[in-house]
């Protein structure tokens, strides 16, 4: 699966086609600051290895039941228990004609009896088909000759719900149905009639043959492109909140960053959503999507009118109903379970939530500190998961300590921690009210808990615990100056910041000087940051 190069990593997808900025918006080193972290600048970017949003998935057991679930799937399940002892076949291992009725009735595609429609027996011969490519049916000759198909060793332990089986067959599964998509929407409208081309070795042939290559690869560029923003959506989406319009997804691949759509990117962004309409369509029929595609009566509309081509996204707002009637999807756990074993497979670091919450708290802490590719709350969540509030914020403090590049980082980490455990941490957090680096986090923690008896930190306490808290804001923002500000607004100097920042120079952090240069440059009196300056040159001078 390619690399996604995303046209548009903005805000903005024009009023006709969101009204709300996506997750997917947002540039992936502006959500991990990993670039940064990385030295990377703008000419890096595009050898830059692509990263993949943390997500949340089911249990494999749950993942597989949901597969066995999905009805193309299970009709090839039900075809391989069917064709036991023995099926016969045609020469191709495709269903016998006298067959083909009783594989539609026995899929419930019919009546049992009556007429079986044309359209059922066609849809039974692609979930055979399926089964014949994943090996559920295994065809082969007897000795007089007769074309046979027999269960393959595979069909048991899925028809039990073996979770490496079913998964298994079904992501294969699922990369069959991509690959069809692709070639179906590649295809040239004259029947396919140069599906064959070449084998006369005519140049206009082999020119023909290079257009459908050439128009394949686009697709899948396109389809991987699409899933993938699809995929960071999901990641970052609130429950119930993953469904995103067609024409969102298709400004989102089309429009330039901080670009308005013009008339004619409008054009593309309805192109493009043409053209991955039956392509999710097909997807869905695995489970990777939940789809509602285009509404076919728009083109009805458009014809109506007398306007040619497809139905254009426009720039009024249109009511929910209305919008939904130019697709939408929706990736669900099988797929993105899918999407990520692609990503894996093509080499990509694709983690999941909670990687980095299975040893202690150390290893977590160090774990969220060092991943430029993490949700470090959805982490902090499942590391106290189950855990005894008192001892996870004792072992979470205790890995907060220390001088080094990193120290500032775990223990604003902490606090987050200690947040999500409330009231029930209280007492281990009154235990380091005298540590020299915990105790003013400590004390503010409390304090905001409504705590009234806690005891003002000393002078050297609360000065060092101003610049760990810019130290870490610093680490954290990758650079983002708007949290510093706010930060900075909040410093308490006084009409004599000369004295103030006399004292802050001295401070005895790692971080200190790096401080004190933010101040400088940020603080909006000119007296203040120039006092910051002067005191950051100074804290360079001690070290």
């Amino acid at each position: 699966m390619a690399g996604r190069r995303r046209k548009n990593a903005g805000a903005s997808a024009g009023e006709g086609t969101a009204e709300a900025v996506l997750p997917a918006d947002l540039e992936l080193q502006d959500l991990y600051g990993a670039f940064a972290a990385h030295g990377l600048d703008d000419e890096d970017l595009d050898d830059a290895a692509v990263l993949v949003p943390p997500v949340k998935l089911p249990a494999e057991r749950e993942l597989a039941e949901q597969a066995k679930a999905v009805p193309m799937f299970g009709y090839a399940l039900a075809l391989a228990r069917w064709a036991a002892p023995h099926r016969g076949v045609d020469e191709f291992g495709d269903l016998v004609v006298e067959d083909r009725a009783p594989a539609a009735r026995l899929l419930g595609l019919a009546p049992a009896a009556g007429e079986v429609p044309e359209e059922a027996e066609i849809e039974a011969m692609r979930a055979w088909s399926l089964a014949c490519d994943l090996d559920l049916v295994e065809i082969g000759t007897t000795a007089d000759g007769e074309h046979v198909a027999v269960p393959g060793p595979d069909l048991e332990p899925a028809e039990e719900g073996d979770p490496d089986t079913v998964l298994e067959l079904w992501l294969t599964a699922a990369g069959i149905v991509r690959e069809l998509a692709v070639e179906a929407d590649s295809m040239p409208e004259e029947d396919g009639e140069h599906a064959e081309a070449g084998e006369d070795g005519d140049e206009e042939d082999e020119d023909a043959l290079s257009e459908v290559e050439e128009a394949r690869d686009a697709a899948a560029e396109l389809l991987d492109e699409a899933l993938q923003v699809l995929y960071e959506t999901t990641a970052f989406a609130e429950p119930g909140n993953e469904t995103v319009p067609l024409g969102v997804l298709a400004a989102l691949l089309v429009v330039p960053e901080g670009e308005e759509p013009s008339e004619e990117l409008l054009g593309d962004i309805t192109d493009v959503m043409v053209a991955l309409d039956p392509m999710l369509g097909d997807l869905a029929e695995l489970g990777l999507l939940d789809y509602r595609p285009i509404d076919p009566e728009l083109f009805d509309e458009e014809e109506a009118t007398g306007e040619e081509g497809a139905p254009v996204v426009g720039e009024a707002p249109l009511d929910e109903e209305e919008s939904a009637r130019f697709g939408l999807v929706r990736l669900t756990p099988l797929g993105q379970y899918g999407i990520r074993q692609w990503l894996l497979e093509d080499g990509y670091d694709a983690p999941l939530v909670g990687d980095l919450a299975q040893g202690d708290a150390a290893e977590l802490l160090r774990g969220v500190c060092e991943s430029p590719n993490v949700l470090p709350e959805e982490e902090l969540r499942v590391w106290l998961d189950g855990r005894e509030p008192v001892a996870a914020a004792r072992e979470l403090l205790a890995a907060a300590r220390g001088g080094d590049a990193y120290g500032p980082m775990r223990r604003m980490l902490g606090v987050s921690a200690l947040n999500v455990l409330g009231a029930p941490a209280e007492p281990a957090v009154r235990e380091v009210l005298d540590d020299p680096e915990l105790g003013g986090a400590a004390r503010a923690w409390l304090t905001a808990l409504g705590a009234s008896d806690v005891p003002a930190p000393d002078r050297t306490m609360a000065l060092w615990t101003v610049v760990d808290t810019f130290a870490a804001q610093l680490l954290d923002s990758g650079g983002d100056a708007e949290p510093l500000r706010e930060l900075i607004a909040d410093l308490p100097v006084t009409g004599d910041p000369g004295s103030y920042f006399g004292e802050l120079w001295r401070v005895d952090h790692a971080y200190t000087a790096d401080v004190l240069e933010a101040i400088g440059e940020l603080h909006t009196d000119r007296a203040v940051a120039k006092e910051a300056r002067k005191a950051a040159f100074k804290a360079r001078s001690k070290s």
